[in-house]
């Protein structure tokens, strides 16, 4: 039986309309932002990657309630100057329009492997946050790299572990704005994607 590393579900409002993407064996595939709430005033812009055959007979109209389930993904993108960057994406399996109201409307679980040393930090307000990379293996020996945010204790009981520890968690997919200078001394907004832990369990140290 398939070992679930790698599982998401999202409910919210339609934020924009399908755009082209990519072309993959004879399948078209798009990207929509979702837009969903927090439990603070806070809300979420999740960019999602859907196929062309799961829209047949499904036209998904911004503003509509939709609810998608399927993986956190991660790919290299190539810039124009020719350095890559991290790409995230909600690529959807299955999705539901017009689905009833869900208690916990952005869920993700993740297992996998730390890939970086994690980086403890404190926010301007002294809150407590510890930030990992995790590596989550996919089928066809692919995997999908997760930047991960634990708050508070957990952040203190994770900061230390090393590199190769396996670690399964529980959180939200979060969409963060931040501005960034260039050399010119102009500033640009953009938006970062990562999941915030609510909760985590150490399996095993490969080291």
């Amino acid at each position: 039986m398939e070992c679930i590393t790698n599982t998401a579900t999202v409910s919210g409002l339609i934020w924009s309309e399908p755009v082209f993407s990519h072309h993959v064996l004879d399948e078209d595939f798009y990207t929509f932002f979702i837009y969903t709430e927090r439990l603070s005033e806070n809300a979420d812009r999740i960019p999602v990657t859907v196929s062309s055959r799961l829209m047949i007979g499904r036209p998904l109209i911004p503003g509509e309630q939709i609810c998608v389930r399927g993986q956190f993904r991660s790919y290299n993108a190539i810039k124009e100057n020719g350095s890559s960057h991290l790409v995230l994406t909600l690529f959807a399996k299955e999705l539901l329009l017009d689905p009833p109201a869900s208690e916990n409307p952005n869920y993700i679980y993740l297992n996998g492997f730390i890939c970086r040393p994690p980086v403890f930090r404190r926010t301007p307000f002294g809150r407590e946050i510890t930030d990992i990379l995790l590596a989550v293996n996919r089928a066809f020996n692919k995997s999908d790299y997760i930047p991960t945010i634990i708050w508070g204790k957990n952040a203190r009981a994770t900061a230390d572990l090393p590199v190769g520890t396996h670690i399964a968690l529980e959180g939200r997919i979060q969409s963060r704005d931040y501005r960034k200078k260039a050399a010119d001394g102009s500033i640009t907004t953009h938006t970062a994607f990562e999941v915030s832990v609510g909760r985590f369990e150490i399996i095993e140290s490969d080291v």
